[in-house]
């Protein structure tokens, strides 16, 4: 059956596979990697033109790990799930001391980079290396759970060992990169978590999900919970010169990293922690929308607050933790996505 299965796959890979992707010109670990660290969470389309940016300012290992982490977070600005970024370039930075910058080519020491899981470790192996190794990232989860109908949320130990079982005993010996590609190809252009194209699909004929007319019914959905929601004033602080007083996030937790506003709390008087923390009196600005940015585990209610202080130069910057950002002339630094948004508005 593993035989059946994969010359089926490898056969559709021929015709109707995605062969023009960049990072699929010049297949080096160092290029696969890149790709499948900004795939995780991302669609290929929106990927796209973050690689190829990517690509032109670090184009190897040993660029990427001499760069300044602000140079990263900057390419990464908007692509969210910025852990990945600082993992990214913790990782180029490992691969460049620990290993003389060149890639490992075991899968335990490939996946003790950090950021990189078993999964995208499989991947750059087999993509760059034509190793065989098996892969289950969510498109191969799908394809996998609709074919032999397994129960059961993905996430949960006892299902996901069993589609790791079924991807290694599917996983050719030969041409393991190409049929690597085409299960991920056939799940995100195939095998679609909706209206799935099953007429096209090369393997329909053995599905059981598709005989059973089951098809979104795998694979099983995450338990659903409400997610929480979390309320910050964020303030545009501005000086004379229309500079927007920015501050580094701590390197963990949300938006490690990046530059964002100010805040305060709700039940403060802006103006108050201006005089607290600036030294300085100013004035509330324009009214200014507020809006809701929803991360994956809550909901975060922003209301921006613009204040015009009444002297250029106030207060003492704490190095490194601290900067003036004109709007008007960017600097080239990390900005979380909703900031980012507001200095486009207050710019215009």
């Amino acid at each position: 059956m593993s035989a059946n299965f994969s010359d089926k796959i490898l056969a559709w890979f021929d015709r109707h596979g995605r062969k023009g992707l960049p990072w699929q010109h010049d297949p080096t670990a160092y290029r696969v990697w890149v790709s499948e660290i900004m795939l995780q969470q991302t669609q290929v389309a929106t990927v796209i033109p973050y690689y190829e940016r990517f690509m032109a300012s670090f184009p190897d290992v040993q660029a990427l790990a001499v760069a300044r982490i602000d140079q990263v977070l900057h390419h990464w600005s908007g692509l969210g799930y910025y852990a990945r970024a600082r993992n990214l370039h913790k990782a180029a930075r490992l691969v460049v001391e620990e290993y003389g910058g060149v890639w490992p080519d075991g899968l335990e020491a490939m996946q003790a980079l950090p950021g990189v899981g078993r999964s995208t470790a499989a991947a750059i192996l087999s993509l760059a290396g034509g190793q065989r190794q098996a892969i289950l990232d969510g498109n191969v989860k799908r394809v996998l759970a609709r074919y032999f109908a397994v129960d059961g949320w993905p996430g949960r130990g006892a299902v996901t060992k069993h589609l790791w079982q079924l991807a290694d005993d599917l996983t050719p010996a030969r041409r393991t990169a190409n049929y690597n590609q085409a299960m991920m190809d056939l799940g995100a252009t195939c095998c679609t978590r909706r209206n799935p194209c099953c007429q096209a699909c090369p393997v329909a004929d053995g599905c059981q999900a598709f005989a059973s007319g089951r098809q979104h019914d795998y694979p099983g959905k995450k338990p659903k919970k409400a997610l929480p929601e979390k309320r910050v004033r964020m303030l545009l602080v501005r000086d004379p010169t229309g500079a927007v007083l920015l501050e580094r996030r701590p390197p963990s937790g949300i938006w490690g990293g990046l530059w964002c506003l100010p805040e305060a709390e709700a039940e403060r008087d802006p103006l108050d922690w201006c005089v607290d923390r600036l030294q300085q009196s100013g004035d509330i600005g324009r009214t200014l929308t507020a809006r809701r940015h929803t991360f994956s585990h809550f909901h975060l209610d922003i209301e921006p607050v613009e204040i015009l202080l009444k002297r250029p130069g106030c207060g003492v910057l704490e190095a490194g933790h601290q900067l003036w950002y004109n709007p008007n002339q960017p600097d080239d630094v990390g900005l979380a996505a909703p900031v980012a948004r507001l200095l486009d508005e207050i710019a215009e």
